[in-house]
């Protein structure tokens, strides 16, 4: 029996769409992010019951911190993107936390420098306040430990491929990371949006862009590129494409990030068939209801897609571009030749 909410909301379901295809479906992924960071800084002291954590989301990290402050104790402050709907607005009253949402940008890079600025004036009228940094702090990597080890104890022996949003660092990162140190030969495969500045994207804008949580703006530095594989990028055509074939495959209504990690997940699987491969569903689909599943009559179906391989950043092009990656971002050396 679990003595609070955020304990059962945590755990994933591993769900076999085939043999050697696995969905790791999470409720709300980042609750594991959240719990590990929170239970981290009371047990080593660098916070107390009753303080306040502040943080930027543009979503479900603002539920996941406000679930942990709940099960801990703590208060909780949220500075919010305009992508935290009403829905989650709601939760976060009742909740306790206190919610400010910056004004609409016009990019994502403008959002989240906006929302970082607003942190910093925050935390200068109150500097008993404790940012979690949670793109840049290592102890966001923590909770994952836990997934980690049910994935090990779980699937079948033998080599894994992981495939999921790169977002923060702390999730696909994290599990590929452990998953490494407990034995397992295992590759990672990151999906970015358009845009983002972590493998190099910035240079291509999607304006129809709204899965943000996968992507940055600016450097995040639990964001270790040497434990990627291969990067792809994928557009919201793409990223709606995948979440409406997999709802119609395998019945799991899932994000826009989830989309774009199971049309990746496919066609990484038909590139090399001796792996199971595991993708990552970090949410439920709710949230994508109107500004995206509602469009899904004229998404193209996923086996007329394909990726455009590239050996150059300067060849990112929509809607999807592909390349290997591991090995490529070293000091001296960020990547794909520029």
């Amino acid at each position: 029996m679990h003595t609070h909410i955020a304990e059962a909301v945590k755990r994933p379901d591993l769900i076999a769409l085939q043999p050697d295809l696995v969905c790791l479906r999470f409720e709300t992924m980042k609750i594991y992010s959240a719990l590990g960071a929170v239970r981290h800084l009371l047990d080593t002291g660098a916070v107390r019951r009753g303080d306040t954590l502040i943080d930027s989301s543009s979503g479900i990290y603002a539920q996941a911190l406000a679930l942990a402050c709940h099960r801990y104790g703590m208060k909780c402050h949220i500075v919010g993107s305009t992508t935290v709907d009403r829905t989650l607005r709601v939760q976060l009253e009742i909740l306790g936390a206190t919610l400010e949402q910056v004004a609409p940008s016009k990019n994502l890079r403008l959002d989240q420098e906006t929302r970082v600025r607003r942190i910093a004036e925050i935390l200068a009228e109150n500097p008993s306040y404790h940012w979690m940094r949670q793109y840049h702090d290592a102890i966001h990597r923590y909770g994952y430990r836990d997934v980690a080890d049910t994935l090990d104890r779980e699937l079948p022996a033998g080599p894994l491929a992981l495939v999921g949003g790169v977002g923060s660092g702390a999730s696909t990162g994290a599990l590929a990371d452990y998953l490494r140190a407990a034995g397992r030969d295992v590759t990672l495969t990151g999906v970015q949006p358009f845009g983002s500045v972590t493998f190099g994207s910035e240079h291509v804008s999607d304006p129809d862009m709204i899965i943000a949580g996968i992507g940055s703006a600016i450097e995040f530095e639990n964001v270790r590129h040497e434990s990627y594989d291969r990067i792809h990028w994928v557009n919201f055509d793409c990223a709606l494409s995948g979440a409406v074939g997999l709802l119609r495959a395998g019945g799991i209504f899932a994000g826009l990030s989830t989309g774009a990690a199971y049309l990746t997940t496919l066609w990484e699987r038909r590139r090399d068939a001796s792996r199971t491969y595991v993708f990552i569903a970090a949410d439920t689909g709710h949230r994508y209801v109107e500004n995206a599943f509602a469009k899904h009559a004229d998404a193209p179906d996923i086996d007329t897609l394909k990726p455009h391989e590239i050996s150059s950043l300067h060849e990112l092009r929509h809607p999807w571009s592909t390349t290997y990656w591991r090995g490529l971002n070293t000091p001296g050396n960020p990547g794909p030749s520029e």
